[in-house]
C-alpha cells in the first residue's frame, strides 16, 4: 500500500479546516474590540459620576486646630481663639480616596489661587518689619505694636487678626532707652494669683549680722599649777575636775628634798645675820626668802617659818585665785617634776563667745562693736557683750570668719561649750531706698523687680542692689520712691522669661 496515496486523499479536508479558521478570525477580533470599548466607556462613565455621588453623600465638618471640641458644618472662625476653622478629613475607602484625590486635583487646577493662598502670599511676600522698629531709642517714647502669639513675625500697627491662623493680635508696648516691656494682667487674674505689692520707701538699714556661736573659756583666766620642785604628793585635797576652788584654799601637800634644803638655807642665813650683824648677811637672808617665794611659798608661809624656825617636811600649797578645776593630772602618792602639771584652774567670771560670720559680711564687723547673746538651751536672752578680737584668717572649710565676744559671767552661769545665738550690730545706712528682699528676681547676671504701673499694667525693671539686711534690700538705682513692686506671684518670673524670649524672636524675625 502506497503511503502517498493516503496523503493525497486527506488534503482536501485540511484545506477546508484552514479556510474556516482564517474566515472566523476577523469576526473574533472585531467582537473583542467592541467588548473592550464598552468596558472603557463604562469605567469612564463611573469616574464621571463617582465624585458627584461622594460630594452628595459626604457632609463636610470644620474644626478648630487649637480647640478640637469646636465643630461646625460651615467654614468660619473659632469663637474662642478666632482661628480659621479647618476641614476635618473623614475616613474613606481606598477607592473613594483615589476618586477624591483626582477630583481635588481637578478642582485645585480650576480654582487657584484660594483664599488661604492669597493670605499666605500676602504675609510672606510682604517684608517683615525689623524688630528695631519696635524699640525706640528716643527717651520717654512708647511704641505700641500688635503681634501674633503663634507667628512672631506677624507685626501690625493696628489691632486685627493674624492672616495665617486668624488669632487676635496681642498688644505689646516698647519704648525708651530702658526698653521696658509692659504686660497687662486683669484684676480677676491678679486676685486669683494672690499678687501682693509693696511700696519703695526710704529707711535706715543696719549692718545687722545674725549668726550662731559657742560659749568658751576665757583663756586669759586659765591658771596652770606646777610644782617647781621634784617630790611626792602626800595629800591631795582636790578630788575631781569641776570642783570649785576658793582663794587660799589648800590644794595639796608635797614632800620634796629641794624644799627642805631651801628652808634650811633660809634659817641658816637668818642665824648668820643675827650673829654677825653685818649688812652683807642681811642680803643673804633676803635672797634665801626670795628663793622660797619662787619655789611656791607665800608670804604667810615665809613669815611662819621665820617665827617658828622649824623646817616643814610636808609643805602645803594653796590656791591663789578662785575658779573651777579644768584639768587634774595627779593623785595621792604620785612623783612629780617641774614639768608636771598638777592641775589647771579657770575663772568663769568672764567667758568668750566665738561666733562665725559669713565671708561676704566680714566688712561689716569691727572691733568694739556691740553684740547681743541669747542661749535658748538655758532660757537666757539679751546678754550684752563687745567684740574684742577678730581672728586674722577665715576657716578654709566653712569660709567663715571667727569673731570673739567677751561677756561678764558674774551674775549668769553660762557654761562653756553651750551653743548661743549671736546678733552683731554694725553701723547704719540712713535714708536709703529699700524694697523687701522677696521682690528681687536674681538671675545671677542681674537683679530685676516687677513694678506695678497701673491697675492692670506691669513692667520689669533692672535694679542695682546694695546692702541686704533685715529682710530688706537697698536699691542704688533703677527705682524711685513711691513706686510699687510685686513681692509675691512667682508667675511673673515665667512671664518675664517669656517676654524676653518674645523680644528675641522679634529681633530675629526679619532674618527668615
Amino acid at each position: 500500500m502506497n503511503p502517498f496515496n493516503n496523503v493525497k486523499k486527506q488534503a482536501p479536508k485540511t484545506v477546508l479546516l484552514l479556510s474556516s479558521i482564517l474566515i472566523s478570525t476577523p469576526w473574533l477580533s472585531h467582537a473583542q474590540l467592541a467588548s473592550t470599548d464598552q468596558t472603557a466607556a463604562h469605567q469612564a462613565n463611573s469616574h464621571e459620576h463617582a465624585p458627584q455621588a461622594n460630594v452628595i453623600n459626604q457632609v463636610k465638618t470644620y474644626t478648630c486646630p487649637m480647640h478640637p471640641e469646636v465643630i461646625s458644618h460651615e467654614p468660619g472662625r473659632c469663637p474662642q481663639c478666632n482661628m480659621f476653622l479647618v476641614e476635618q478629613q473623614a475616613v474613606a475607602s481606598p477607592t473613594d480616596k483615589h476618586t477624591e484625590h483626582q477630583a481635588a486635583e481637578h478642582q485645585n487646577a480650576e480654582h487657584r489661587p484660594t483664599l488661604a493662598t492669597k493670605s499666605s502670599s500676602l504675609v510672606f511676600d510682604t517684608p517683615a518689619p525689623k524688630a528695631d522698629s519696635l524699640v525706640k531709642a528716643a527717651d520717654n517714647v512708647i511704641t505700641i505694636k500688635y503681634v501674633c502669639p503663634m507667628h512672631a513675625h506677624i507685626i501690625s500697627d493696628v489691632p486685627g487678626t493674624c492672616p495665617i491662623c486668624g488669632m487676635n493680635l496681642e498688644k505689646v508696648e516698647t519704648g525708651g532707652n530702658t526698653q521696658e516691656i509692659n504686660i497687662n494682667v486683669s484684676g480677676s487674674m491678679q486676685q486669683a494669683l494672690a499678687l501682693k505689692v509693696a511700696k519703695v520707701e526710704r529707711d535706715t538699714l543696719w549692718k545687722f549680722v545674725e549668726t550662731v556661736g559657742q560659749v568658751d573659756y576665757d583663756e586669759s583666766q586659765i591658771t596652770h599649777i606646777h610644782a617647781r620642785v621634784t617630790g611626792w604628793i602626800e595629800k591631795l585635797m582636790i578630788k575631781s575636775v569641776g570642783d570649785t576652788i576658793k582663794k587660799d584654799q589648800l590644794l595639796y601637800e608635797i614632800y620634796s628634798p629641794d624644799l627642805i634644803n631651801a628652808q634650811n638655807d633660809y634659817l641658816l642665813a637668818m642665824d648668820t645675820a643675827k650673829t654677825n650683824g653685818q649688812e652683807r648677811y642681811k642680803g643673804l637672808v633676803r635672797d634665801a626668802g626670795l628663793r622660797l617665794s619662787f619655789l611656791g611659798f607665800n608670804d604667810k608661809q615665809i613669815k611662819q617659818l621665820t617665827e617658828s624656825k622649824q623646817t616643814q617636811y610636808r609643805v602645803p600649797f594653796y590656791a591663789r585665785q578662785e575658779g573651777i578645776v579644768k584639768a587634774l593630772d595627779v593623785r595621792d602618792g604620785m612623783y612629780i617634776q617641774p614639768s608636771t602639771e598638777v592641775m589647771s584652774v579657770v575663772d568663769l567670771s568672764k567667758v568668750w563667745v566665738i561666733a562665725d560670720v559669713f565671708e561676704n559680711e566680714q566688712s561689716w564687723i569691727a572691733k568694739g562693736q556691740k553684740a547681743e547673746i541669747a542661749v535658748p538651751a538655758m532660757n537666757i536672752n539679751g546678754i550684752e557683750g563687745t567684740i574684742d578680737y577678730i581672728y586674722p584668717e577665715l576657716d578654709p572649710v566653712t569660709r567663715s570668719l571667727r569673731v570673739r565676744v567677751v561677756l561678764n559671767n558674774t551674775k549668769v552661769d553660762l557654761r562653756p561649750k553651750t551653743l548661743a545665738k549671736v546678733s552683731l550690730f554694725g553701723g547704719p545706712h540712713e535714708n536709703v531706698l529699700v524694697v523687701p528682699q522677696e521682690a528681687l528676681i536674681q538671675t545671677g547676671k542681674e537683679n530685676r523687680v516687677i513694678v506695678k504701673q497701673a491697675d492692670d499694667s506691669f513692667t520689669a525693671k533692672q535694679v542695682t542692689v546694695g546692702m541686704m539686711s533685715q529682710g530688706k534690700a537697698e536699691i542704688i538705682s533703677g527705682l524711685h520712691e513711691g513706686e510699687r513692686v510685686v513681692i509675691s506671684g512667682q508667675f511673673l518670673l515665667d512671664s518675664e522669661a517669656s517676654l524676653k524670649g518674645s523680644l528675641m524672636r522679634l529681633s530675629s524675625g526679619h532674618q527668615h
